[in-house]
């Protein structure tokens, strides 16, 4: 499907959000979770994207002995310069309630096996308008593990978005899927749950039309070389979250998105290895140069 180019300002402050690739081993190696964006939803509607959404006000009301670590060390984790410990603590609250609201997967210390029927009504309870942390510890299923996520990357929509018309701080985390919980779309905002590897989709993306959007492009390229969950969450704890603010320009007719690292991005240093230009032709946006090999060539930067 082909996405039509904004070519709008908008002045709008972005809009906090979390996201979080979810990981597991497979016979096939390395698999990320993907779902569809509804075709009717205002926000990159019909794309393949990882599980997340806004932070909401409720995110960041929450009490310490609902979470599993204090909120200084969330705070740390997420590298900001600035950030308050209510919003570093929301943030990690969004990104699980997101995944449980869309997919349906819990990340819980606890076996599936044990957290079936509370996750059963959590799902009900959450569609009925319950809010969502006191709900969980309602249902025993507290504190939220907030361990069992790593922030990963940080990317700021740029005031000339190139997918929407409206900006996102959007912070990606990761975390291994746990065993025995089945990804299912919510038929809401998610109409598909799919799982491939980082190579599948990439690969789909090129040769089938796949409908994603740079920042799940450059983040499968990311981890693609990658062979076991755990290396990406061992990735994620010996570095700091890189932080990604693309750079738009429009050339000879055509959108060009310029990353760090690229002569026209205000950061020269690269974030990761392979390309730091994407230019949107033939439906899609593609390396600048070396084409779909460029892609599955790219991968974490050695820093």
């Amino acid at each position: 499907m082909n996405f039509e180019i904004n070519q709008n300002e908008v002045l709008t402050p972005p809009v906090d959000a979390a996201s979080v690739m979810l990981l597991r081993d497979s016979p096939q190696g390395l698999q990320v979770l993907l779902v569809k964006r509804h075709s009717q939803s205002r926000v990159l509607g019909g794309a393949y994207v990882f599980p997340g959404g806004k932070l909401d006000r409720q995110d960041c009301l929450v009490e310490s002995a609902e979470l599993d670590q204090p909120a200084a060390a969330m705070q740390q984790a997420l590298g900001e310069a600035g950030l308050d410990l209510a919003t570093a603590c929301g943030l990690h609250v969004a990104a699980l309630r997101e995944t449980f609201e869309e997919c349906g997967v819990l990340l819980h210390a606890a076996p599936a096996a044990d957290t079936q029927l509370q996750r059963k009504s959590l799902r009900q309870r959450l569609a009925a308008g319950e809010p969502f942390l006191p709900t969980l510890s309602a249902l025993g299923l507290g504190p939220l593990q907030t361990r069992l996520i790593r922030p990963w990357s940080r990317w700021i929509t740029p005031r000339r978005p190139s997918m929407i018309d409206r900006r996102f701080d959007t912070r990606f985390f990761i975390a291994v899927a746990p065993e025995g919980q089945e990804a299912r779309q919510d038929d809401h905002e998610t109409t598909e749950a799919l799982w491939l590897t980082p190579r599948q989709a990439i690969e789909r993306y090129w040769q089938d039309g796949l409908p994603l959007v740079p920042v799940q492009l450059i983040t499968l390229m990311q981890i693609n070389r990658l062979e076991r969950a755990e290396q990406a969450i061992e990735a994620a704890s010996r570095r700091a979250p890189i932080q990604i603010q693309p750079e738009p320009q429009d050339v000879d007719g055509q959108r060009v998105l310029c990353y760090p690292g690229d002569p026209d991005h205000t950061v020269q240093q690269p974030a990761w290895n392979g390309p730091t230009r994407l230019v949107y032709r033939n439906g899609r946006f593609e390396p600048s140069e070396g084409g779909l090999q460029a892609l599955l060539d790219g991968g974490l930067a050695a820093h």
